[in-house]
């Protein structure tokens, strides 16, 4: 397993993520808001990346186009919130800074 770790951006993308997903008012509908929703996908990639990075779910692979956050020549992979959404859900993240350490850098609709 690894630990998870986030930048300082990626910290805030959650917490404004876990935010919006909170503030649905509880109605009669028991059903959740997409934002409930998609914070609920952001946790159980979160938790796939913990346990496998290499999840098929994941369909991880490399993203060239974002800086690794401490190592210039350090491999940025993506993985999948979602798929087959307008504006899907992406996790960015790299391995480290510590062995068994991943550092997720941001947490973002696909670019």
């Amino acid at each position: 397993m690894f630990e998870i770790n986030l930048t300082k951006k990626a910290q805030n993308q959650f917490e404004k993520l876990k935010k919006a997903a909170g503030q649905h008012t509880s109605g009669k509908s028991q059903k959740s808001s997409k934002q409930e929703g998609l914070f609920k996908q952001i946790k159980k990639t979160i938790n796939f990346l913990s346990i496998d990075p290499r999840h098929p779910g994941l369909k991880t692979h490399r993203y060239c186009s974002m800086d690794h956050p401490w190592d210039k020549q350090g491999k940025v992979f993506e993985a999948y919130v979602q798929n087959n959404t307008a504006s899907a859900y992406r996790i960015f993240w790299c391995y480290g800074p510590k062995p068994k350490e991943i550092t997720i850098i941001a947490i973002i609709p696909h670019p």
